[in-house]
């Protein structure tokens, strides 16, 4: 029995690093993002690295993303394992492999997002488009 609590607090645990790291990263990109394009840290697609002007955006754009999606995972993410407290350690392990990849998903799926908003400001050069485009 201490064996299943034990895991289940590992779960827990594990479940809550995706969206605080989120929640940690999307506050620190938004407040002071990488001010340099560089190869080693920050948002590096080829549409955020062509110039200074997509390259603040993006750093900027995915920090709030990443903030608010860490802000929307942190509950949702903990509630299904109180419905596992207390059950085997497969029941919990299978509960947190699904919370996990459900928090991927929207996670990997902030790429998405932050390359149509960089496609809606800047032209396919890295151009800032303006209000009548």
């Amino acid at each position: 029995m201490i064996v299943n609590i034990l895991f289940w607090i590992f779960m827990l645990v594990f479940i809550l690093m995706i969206p605080l790291l989120m929640l940690g990263l999307g506050k620190s990109f938004m407040k002071n993002p990488p001010t340099e394009i560089n190869p080693g840290y920050g948002y590096r697609t080829a549409m955020s690295s062509k110039n200074q002007a997509t390259w603040d955006f993006a750093q900027k754009y995915m920090g709030e993303v990443w903030y608010k999606a860490g802000r929307v995972l942190l509950v949702p993410s903990i509630v299904p394992l109180l419905f596992v407290l207390g059950r085997d350690v497969g029941t919990v392990g299978m509960a947190g492999l699904v919370v996990s990849g459900v928090q991927l998903i929207v996670m990997l799926s902030s790429i998405g997002v932050t390359e149509r908003a960089l496609k809606k400001n800047f032209d396919k050069n890295g151009k800032r488009k303006t209000e009548t485009d």
